[in-house]
């Protein structure tokens, strides 16, 4: 199971998850997204449709919810459109996550702390292969 950590330092998150969204949908995979507030789940929903190619997306309890190739959700559940990437926009870590085949974390200046202590825990855990990237020159480039 991979986990990759995302340090937001210049793009904010609904940029950042529709870049990688775009990537696994070209990849035949769907996603999962979760995170706790509405208002940062609607604008992460309007990266992904104001992205190139339109990504479509929907949130877990509206009708067609199973079709959707990426669906938002407050929490974390079984996700109905078969995903088995996860992304963690809010910052925060759920070993729900490992339920998956690969999770994305997505962390800015607010939530550090709780990534870093992701970061260590999964260090602790067999079969978890973690990565960092971070954002340098325009780019994503992983990190130590």
């Amino acid at each position: 199971m991979r986990v990759d950590f995302y340090h937001l330092t210049r793009d904010p998150a609904p940029q950042a998850l529709a870049l990688i969204a775009g990537k696994a949908l070209q990849g035949g995979q769907r996603m999962f997204v979760v995170c706790e507030d509405e208002a940062a789940r609607t604008a992460l929903s309007d990266a992904m449709w104001a992205n190139p190619g339109f990504l479509a997306n929907g949130e877990v309890g509206q009708p067609g919810a199973d079709m959707q190739p990426v669906l938002l959700s407050p929490e974390m559940t079984v996700p109905i459109n078969g995903a088995r990437l996860v992304a963690l926009a809010d910052g925060i870590w759920r070993d729900d996550a490992l339920e998956f085949d690969r999770a994305f974390l997505f962390f800015d200046a607010s939530t550090i702390d709780g990534a870093r202590g992701a970061w260590r825990a999964l260090g602790e855990r067999d079969n978890v292969e973690r990565r960092y990237w971070k954002q340098a020159d325009g780019r994503w480039v992983e990190g130590p």
